[in-house]
């Protein structure tokens, strides 16, 4: 992603104003990767998280854990309360760094340094103390005994080496005339550029082409003129424009999904992606790691839980499979007991030691002759035992194995529900509720803790409808009983999708009847938060809430229903977040 030198420096730039002077007033650490800082009231995100490297004032909300890092303990303990005196980036680096007076341990003040190393997988958070002496770090590099930079606490910080490129964007302009001039010609122009400029990124270069020859292939012949002139006029009016800070784009595809971001306008794209403007570098960050990041956020917040299930789920299929097999083999049980009938019918005939009976087998018509296996060491009473045994085993297998089948095929569904769940999950409050769900109904072991922890039932999700109807949706099969056969109306319509794991969807009526628009911002609710996500138009199934029953000594959240009416939409998370309320 191009947040590259130039486009960090339009961030220190609006943090030094929007930050500089304030004191910070809490530290917290969402997650191990990012840190929270809020200063004057303002959220300030630090990320190091892989691809979404980041520091920026954030209006998004965080769910912490319930017990604090190690390293955020570390940085409350010397950052709390600390003043933030200057926000700079050092020059033509992917840096910021705050430079901070804060209180020790006998209320002395004293210099620290908080360096934001925005280096994609390598990005880190690092506290050093006046002198430069790393404190701690948020990730260790031990380094490899060379000349590759070590950091680690009670070492000195050593700066990045620097990139070997003679210009940047704060280059003067016969500087920049003088590169140009000698550039080859044959060379692509945004090949040239990334060789030469330090702190641009590959974007900032195709734009550049572009705006030359309207083509981002362009060589360095076909972008200049004799003189030079064309390209330093292009250069200088887009670092002017990203230097000044006033216009910020992020671009979205079809889908809505964010694919790119940078400091001054971008047409290289056309018509592809659809732009949006933003006045300040934080506004545009938050606006697309959050909506880029949500899935890859659960995805991890839920890594866990979804591997635990998704090992049980493959060893129940397993299981089911084994035991549908056992079960076909006792449909067969009726040649045993035709087998020991056989033996008894020519017990006269046979002898010890016999390992084959040809007999005549007087149950199929015309007594056609039929082999029949034997012991050789036992008698002829005996095998006809035998069979008679197997058969009554096989007679028993087949009344257990049903059940089991049974059983082990509506733990599959409840599994399928479950992973359907944990891929809806929001927050790590929701996967906490799954796993207590789980936990309470005995799939997965009761975590054993010191202390026990305090659980409050979360409320389900609400929305309001165009027309200002309220509907419900539950975020797990736990909640989807308690809202269908607890906190509903009888009289109240009940949604699901059709043959697919999703949420519980009620319309509160009070007794009266939804209107369309309501019916159908609810079904596509319905469908939003289920399984059929991303199948298209999907069915919705809708009827009232006293035609729903629990299944039989059914998991939570399985239920059948009667007397329904069907409705067919497709999901739409832009109509569900306009509608959600909490």
């Amino acid at each position: 992603m191009p947040s590259d030198a130039l486009f960090i420096s339009a961030l220190a730039r609006e943090l030094s104003r929007r930050v500089t002077g304030g004191r910070i007033e809490k530290i917290q650490q969402p997650s191990r990767d990012e840190v929270l800082l809020t200063v004057r009231g303002e959220r300030l995100l630090i990320s190091s998280v892989s691809g979404s490297s980041r520091v920026s004032l954030t209006e998004a909300r965080f769910e912490n854990p319930s017990a604090p890092p190690m390293f955020c303990m570390l940085l409350r303990k010397h950052l709390t309360g600390a003043k933030i005196k200057a926000v700079r980036q050092p020059e033509r680096e992917r840096m910021v760094v705050f430079d901070l007076e804060a209180a020790d341990a006998m209320g002395e003040y004293g210099e620290r340094k908080l360096v934001i190393e925005l280096f994609g997988r390598f990005s880190n958070v690092i506290l050093l103390d006046g002198e430069d002496k790393i404190i701690d770090c948020l990730h260790r590099l031990p380094g490899d005994g060379t000349e590759k930079r070590c950091v680690l606490p009670g070492l000195y910080y050593r700066m990045p080496q620097a990139q070997d490129r003679p210009l940047s964007f704060l280059s003067g302009a016969s500087e920049i005339r003088e590169a140009v001039m000698a550039a080859p010609g044959e060379m692509l122009l945004e090949k040239w550029m990334l060789s030469v400029f330090a702190g641009v990124s590959p974007l900032f270069c195709r734009e550049a082409a572009f705006r030359a020859c309207a083509d981002v292939g362009a060589s360095v012949d076909a972008a200049r003129e004799e003189d030079g002139e064309r390209l330093l006029r292009i250069f200088s009016d887009m670092f002017s424009s990203a230097l000044n800070g006033d216009r910020f784009v992020m671009l979205s595809d079809e889908k809505g999904m964010p694919r790119d971001f940078y400091c001054l306008d971008i047409d290289q794209y056309g018509e592809i992606y659809e732009k949006t403007f933003f006045d300040s570098p934080s506004a545009v960050l938050d606006a697309f790691y959050l909506k880029r990041d949500a899935e890859a956020r659960a995805r991890r917040r839920t890594q866990s839980l979804a591997k635990n299930v998704r090992n049980l789920r493959d060893r129940t299929a397993r299981r089911v499979a084994a035991q549908t097999e056992e079960l076909k083999a006792a449909g067969n049980r009726d040649e045993l007991r035709r087998a020991g009938d056989m033996i008894t019918a020519n017990l006269y005939r046979m002898q010890k030691g016999m390992t084959v009976l040809r007999a005549e087998d007087f149950y199929e018509e015309g007594s056609p002759e039929r082999e029949i296996r034997l012991d050789p060491l036992k008698t002829p009473q005996q095998n006809a035992a035998a069979y008679y045994k197997d058969y009554n085993r096989a007679k028993t297998a087949e009344r257990m194995l049903s059940g089991l089948v049974e059983q082990g095929n509506a733990e599959l569904a409840y599994l399928d529900a479950v992973l359907g769940e944990i891929a809806l999950c929001e927050t790590e409050r929701d996967v906490a509720e799954i796993r207590q769900e789980l936990e309470e109904t005995g799939i997965l072991k009761t975590r054993r803790s010191g202390k026990k922890e305090k659980r409050t039932e979360q409320k389900p999700m609400r929305f309001i409808s165009s027309t200002g109807m309220e509907i419900l949706a539950g975020r797990n099969n736990l909640q989807n009983d308690r809202l269908t056969f607890r906190d509903a109306m009888r009289r109240d319509v009940w949604l699901h999708v059709q043959r697919a794991h999703g949420s519980h969807v009620v319309i509160r009526t009070d007794g009266g009847e939804p209107d369309r628009a309501t019916l159908e911002e609810a079904a596509c609710i319905a469908v939003y938060y289920s399984q059929a996500r991303d199948s298209g138009s999907t069915a919705v199934d809708y009827t009232l809430v006293r035609n729903v029953r629990r299944r039989p000594g059914g998991k939570p959240g399985m239920v059948f229903y009667t007397d329904y009416a069907t409705v067919y939409v497709s999901a739409d998370g832009k109509t569900a977040d306009r509608l959600r309320t909490q």
